[in-house]
């Protein structure tokens, strides 16, 4: 009997109720079927059973298939001839001689005149041809088609039809979504990997034979320069790995877009066009690069659009990026600067109130440089300017409403239309004084009423007011609080100059520190005053046109410097009290709350000499001048004593004076009192 063997063949071996036929996948010829004895049958299935290292998947199976694929087929071999052939002879192991003559008596007729069969001995070694064969055929250069047995936890079981199953990662056939691309029973393409694992294991590869069968399309699109799709897998140092066609390949960081990519983690599972740019079949290093594909198509869109780019025309673009002085827009090839100020007639704080990125905006070419290809767009130049006439629109007095746009420390704009805005002044939203910021009033967002004050085109200004809506009620102060009259109210606040005492809402009088006190020198209205207490005081003036109030407190007193001089003269001696000492003089007291100033001409005593005035000393003072309006009296003690003499002579005088004559003293005292008038 010949037993035909091929490295390239397939062994299928096929339980009959009788001998078990033993085909030849690649025969072609008609040649029938060759029995194999009893002992051999058993035998063969006893070493394929050993095949199996988990005798789990064999035991109920007859059937047993094992493909390999290799380049050229060889011839088959002819195992056991006759004159080597022996009837007493048998497999150690396999003690069935009889059932082997047995078998061999069984056969058909016709084959009477073929050669004997093959011993045990002569199988196993067809059988360890065979095995040695697949091991082969499962080398490092070859692509084998294995069944997935089972999956673990880390690696993948496949049966490529050798001596013992292989094992693969299973992070190679995990998808984009971390499941498993294969099911036990599927059909599976690997490439055997050097060694083998402790338990004997074949190291295997599904990614190095999807590498290989892909390998010829990749070349294909290197050498011709073509992109080639390409599907993101996992994000790893330095940039991505991808996968073509089963092929992994590198995708770094710099090459994936344009401008630098900060975040890489969300590009898994995204489909990419890419080119091939670095290519070593040996190590199966694969690089690839979107970068120069996205550079050569936005060569080509600039070369578009250069050709019908110039200043006044009006693009279509996409708006690239933003940043605080305006957007970036696309405009096919060539990026064009949008500013902040040629976005909108009106104000904006930053490009994102009117645009975003990604939106398709038409705009205007202000400016065009080829030279350093630089591109200034507009986009408020597509409509026309609203101020040209907004003098007409909005006249002096009008009634508006707007929302506001903007706060700050002098005032709130508001809005009145796109590209309309104005400003209400601090001063102008409420008749008090007393706001510190708009902010206590408006908020942003808010919508108001207001007045139109003020229109400028030229410097594009409107000066609006909130508080002329309401009543002024500095025009009614007058007839509510009249001149003379005696109010109360709060003291709100303390200056260096004075204390403002509020006495209606939002009507805050001032009582100057002169109008505190008819006799106390006050430096500070602390000194009397403190913040939250309430005084009365006397209404001394009223501007409503400055919304200004003059208050006094001294003045609910009568005035002594009234009093004083409605009760003294000129001539009068008075008895006094030096206060202060200056340069000039000294200030004397000659009543409750009245000073007055002797000069130092004036302190001279009855010899002649000179007085010195010091603090805390009293003297008889005479009034030589007064002046109500400045409430002012200049004092002298010279003065006293050329009375006390003037008095002496006239008594000596007085005994002759009824002769009727004048004498020398009448015509000194005439002088004196001359000199005194003048």
């Amino acid at each position: 009997m010949f037993l035909n063997v091929r490295p390239l063949g397939l062994f299928k071996s096929v339980r009959q109720d009788g001998p078990i036929t033993t085909l030849d996948s690649h025969q072609q010829s008609a040649e029938p079927p060759v029995s194999i004895p009893h002992a051999v049958r058993e035998h063969r299935r006893e070493a394929i059973t050993l095949l199996d290292d988990n005798n789990a998947h064999n035991q109920d199976s007859a059937t047993s298939t094992m493909t390999e694929v290799m380049p050229e087929p060889v011839p088959n071999t002819t195992v056991g001839s006759p004159s080597s052939e022996s009837p007493e002879r048998s497999h150690p192991t396999s003690g069935h001689s009889d059932s082997k003559s047995e078998g061999l008596n069984r056969q058909d007729s016709s084959q009477e005149d073929r050669p004997a069969s093959p011993t045990a001995d002569d199988f196993a070694s067809a059988l360890e041809t065979f095995t040695t064969e697949s091991e082969e055929a499962a080398s490092e250069d070859h692509v084998v088609k294995g069944t997935v047995l089972k999956l673990t936890a880390t690696h993948v079981v496949v049966d490529i039809g050798a001596k013992s199953e292989g094992m693969l990662p299973l992070a190679e056939v995990l998808d984009h979504d971390g499941k498993p691309k294969f099911q036990p029973g599927d059909e599976i393409n690997v490439m055997r990997d050097k060694g083998q694992t402790e338990e004997g294991y074949i190291n295997l590869s599904h990614q190095k034979a999807q590498r290989l069968r892909a390998w010829d399309e990749i070349e294909k699109a290197y050498n011709e320069k073509k992109p080639i799709q390409a599907v993101v897998i996992e994000r790893i140092k330095g940039g991505l790995t991808v996968d073509i066609m089963g092929a992994r390949a590198f995708l770094p960081g710099s090459q994936m877009d344009l401008r630098p990519v900060r975040n890489l983690d969300n590009a898994e599972g995204e489909k990419l066009e890419v080119a091939i740019v670095k290519l070593n079949k040996k190590r199966g290093n694969i690089v690839v690069s979107r970068k120069q594909l996205l550079e050569e198509e936005q060569s080509e869109k600039r070369s578009k659009t250069l050709e019908h780019l110039e200043e006044g025309g009006i693009l279509t673009g996409v708006v690239k990026n933003l940043t605080e002085y305006g957007a970036f827009v696309d405009l096919g090839g060539i990026d064009g600067l949008l500013h902040i100020t040629d976005m909108s007639w009106g104000r904006l704080t930053h490009p994102r109130d009117l645009v975003n990125v990604g939106d398709q905006i038409q705009v205007k070419v202000l400016k065009f440089d080829k030279d350093k290809q630089r591109v200034s767009l507009g986009f408020k130049q597509l409509t026309p300017d609203p101020w040209l006439d907004a003098e007409h629109r909005y006249p002096v007095g009008a009634h508006v409403s707007g929302r506001i746009i903007s706060v700050t420390d002098y005032g709130a704009f508001v809005e009145l239309e796109q590209g309309i805005e104005g400003l209400v002044h601090v001063s102008e939203m409420t008749w008090s004084k007393r706001i510190k910021h708009p902010s206590k009033l408006v908020n942003v967002g808010d919508q108001v009423d207001c007045v139109v004050l003020n229109v400028n085109p030229q410097e594009r200004r409107i000066s609006l007011g909130m508080r002329q809506l309401a009543a002024n009620p500095w025009d009614e102060l007058h007839h509510k609080y009249p001149v003379g009259a005696t109010v109360e109210g709060r003291v709100r606040n303390l200056t260096d100059f004075g204390a403002f005492v509020e006495i209606d809402e939002g009507i805050d009088g001032l009582v100057h520190v002169s109008n505190l006190s008819w006799t106390k020198r006050v430096k500070h209205p602390s000194e009397i005053l403190k913040k939250g207490d309430r005084v009365k005081a006397v209404v001394l003036a009223i501007e409503p046109d400055k919304r200004r109030l003059s208050l006094g407190v001294k003045q609910l007193q009568p005035d002594v410097w009234e009093t004083f001089f409605q009760t003294h003269h000129l001539g009068d001696v008075l008895h006094g009290k030096v206060l202060r000492v200056a340069s000039f003089g000294a200030f004397v007291e000659i009543a409750d709350g009245v000073e007055g100033l002797c000069h130092n001409s004036e302190a001279i005593d009855a010899n002649g000499q000179q007085i010195t005035l010091e603090p805390g000393l009293e003297h008889n003072f005479k009034i030589i001048k007064m002046n109500p309006e400045e409430k002012k009296v200049g004092l002298s003690i010279k003065a006293v004593g050329e009375e006390a003499s003037r008095s002496e002579v006239e008594a000596y005088k007085q005994p002759v004076a009824s002769t009727g004559g004048s004498t020398i003293g009448d015509l000194i005292t005439w002088k004196r009192a001359g000199s005194d008038n003048s």
